[in-house]
């Protein structure tokens, strides 16, 4: 794959990364650079990856969720994100296909990465989300949703699935 201090992303992930998502080769260039900069080793660490989010929310905790998103993006499962699984992620979350974001949630929510998603993935990631929300913020959601548990009752009525 070559070096991965080089300053240009390799001929093979161009190519990957310009067919799988919707950045040009001049994006995807000046990704690379950016990405150079902010992680010179090549990779992101969940720390790294955790202070990202620390900065998004100044005043909260994110530090779970970011978390399940770090593990959710690690597609190889070898505890950092190259350059390519941050550049897949990217496009998945911000403008990707609706059924790559549908896989993307799906992985999100299956915590222990078996295939099944259940009520207890479901409200572990509702608690890590109502950590992100200011306490203001809860008090303003509706009544059926306004803490984790009753966010996760909600989404997994959703399902219309017995708990387990």
């Amino acid at each position: 794959m070559g070096n991965a201090k080089s300053s240009a992303v390799s001929k093979e992930i161009l190519a990957d990364l310009k067919l799988n998502t919707r950045f040009s080769e001049n994006e995807l260039s000046q990704w690379y650079e950016n990405f150079q900069k902010q992680c010179p080793s090549g990779r992101i660490t969940p720390g790294e990856f955790e202070k990202i989010y620390d900065r998004f929310f100044p005043d909260s905790d994110p530090t779970t969720y970011a978390k399940h998103v770090f593990r959710s993006f690690d597609a190889n499962d070898d505890g950092s994100l190259d350059f390519r699984e941050y550049i897949i992620a990217l496009h998945m979350t911000s403008g990707g296909k609706t059924e790559k974001k549908l896989e993307w949630a799906f992985s999100l929510f299956d915590v222990d990465k078996n295939g099944y998603i259940t009520k207890s993935e479901v409200s572990e990631i509702c608690h890590a989300i109502f950590k992100m929300i200011p306490k203001e913020e809860q008090e303003k959601l509706p009544a059926d949703e306004n803490t984790p548990e009753k966010r996760a009752d909600k989404l997994w009525s959703v399902f219309n699935k017995k708990d387990n």
